[in-house]
């Protein structure tokens, strides 16, 4: 089940209607695909509408999202190869900063990211996504490194 804010309220009524269309439909087998359609694009432009006009407080709401992916999710998703690098080499490791080596479109890249983890057991092995003074001696450590291996260090667009 989804979680939704409160501005979302209407984007997640329309998207049960739209659950609800598709089981009675899947059940009694009448074809209301095009309702489906006119509903689902309908809450697309609700959903450019609301996040078109977000206030301060609900872009803190949005980075907050508990089904937000989390670094992680994307590592996994874009990096092929990768090779987790730990410790900073001085003290210890910390788990709150995840780096290594991979491979993005054929390309050797270094990766980083702050996990803040996913349930309650996770969240206190990366500390709630708290970085401490050894996690960023590790993240300096690759950065340098990552220089004189060929690798590059990708950065996000617009940046």
């Amino acid at each position: 089940m989804r979680h939704f804010l409160d501005f979302e309220r209407p984007i997640a009524e329309l998207e049960g209607k739209i659950d609800e269309l598709r089981h009675l439909s899947t059940d009694s087998g009448l074809n209301i695909a095009e309702e489906v359609g006119r509903l689902e694009a309908q809450a697309g432009r609700l959903l450019q509408q609301s996040y078109g006009r977000l206030t301060p407080w609900q872009k803190v709401q949005v980075a907050r999202h508990p089904d937000r992916p989390h670094a992680s999710s994307y590592i996994a998703a874009l990096i092929s190869d990768l090779m987790p690098l730990a410790g900073d080499r001085a003290f210890g490791e910390d788990s709150a900063i995840i780096g290594g080596i991979g491979r993005f479109r054929g390309r050797s890249v270094l990766v980083l990211g702050t996990e803040k983890g996913a349930d309650t057991e996770s969240r206190v092995k990366h500390n709630f996504g708290m970085a401490r003074p050894e996690g960023y001696r590790k993240a300096r450590r690759l950065i340098s490194g990552c220089g004189g291996s060929g690798c590059r260090l990708p950065r996000p667009a617009g940046r």
